[in-house]
């Protein structure tokens, strides 16, 4: 006889600063591994497993990211008194904000339609210590608006085979972007924050390992005078030759939205 499983669509968010991104790994604090910890503590009587719908690397931070936990023979009782006590026992810097049954055919992976990450900076100036779990921080000065400009160019489908880290033969590097471009950060402010910092909001359906930092890396480049527009084009062409090596920290990144169809 078949055991019955249930299946749950979790949100959650976390600072992503102390831990060794989302995937469990041995000897290392991650994101995933901190929730399995804890759900164990909070149903102990329970066979579960947990799936994420995508992987962000050490220091990276979500406001809205979800997973899908599959709980087998007995079905949650309470899901607003379940959520209460997961978040009791959450460390304080991941916190549950939503939870909802879903049935059998959910595929968190397939269903996630659209990603929308934040990449939060400021340049100038050595900022507040206090800065260093949200901000990426440029000493250099920085021509914001050619930044501005060049983002634009990442719209659309390209080869972004010169964006990712350790190239594998089956990677699809074909990837679209539905929309790239830099503004004034109002996603997070503090009094210890600078007077103006930045941020880059790109969208799509799905991304590389290192993608986004790499993109953001390369147009931290170009506002610092170290690369040209012609060369972001150019590293945007089907099979291009560009090798770009600078990686942007990874505290300045943040997953801001998951959208499922």
């Amino acid at each position: 006889m078949q055991t019955p499983r249930f299946y749950y669509l979790i949100h959650v968010q976390f600072l992503g600063f102390r831990y060794s991104g989302w995937q469990k790994q041995p000897n290392q604090k991650t994101v995933e591994g901190m929730l399995v910890k804890t759900l164990k503590f909070v149903l102990p009587n329970s066979k579960f497993k947990i799936l994420g719908a995508g992987r962000t690397d050490a220091k990276v931070s979500a406001l809205n990211t979800a997973f899908e936990l599959f709980v087998d023979k007995e079905p949650l009782e309470d899901l607003q008194v379940f959520m209460r006590d997961f978040n009791a026992n959450l460390p304080p810097d991941i916190r549950i904000i939503s939870i909802d049954q879903v049935n059998e055919n959910f595929n968190i992976i397939q269903e996630s339609k659209l990603k929308e990450y934040v990449y939060l900076f400021s340049f100038g100036q050595k900022n507040h210590p206090f800065c260093a779990p949200f901000l990426a921080n440029i000493i250099d000065e920085l021509d914001v608006d050619l930044m501005t400009n060049c983002a634009r160019l990442f719209i659309g489908t390209h080869d972004f085979s010169s964006y990712t880290a350790r190239l594998q033969p089956n990677t699809k590097v074909l990837r679209t972007i539905e929309s790239c471009e830099i503004k004034r950060n109002e996603i997070l402010t503090a009094n210890f924050f600078p007077e103006v910092s930045y941020a880059l909001h790109i969208t799509g359906e799905g991304f590389m390992r290192y993608q986004i930092r790499m993109i953001m890396g390369a147009l931290i480049q170009v506002g610092k005078g170290e690369l040209t527009v012609m060369d972001i084009k150019e590293s945007l062409k089907k099979e291009n030759n560009t090798v770009l090596t600078y990686v942007a920290p990874g505290s300045g990144l943040l997953l801001n939205h998951l959208q499922f169809q």
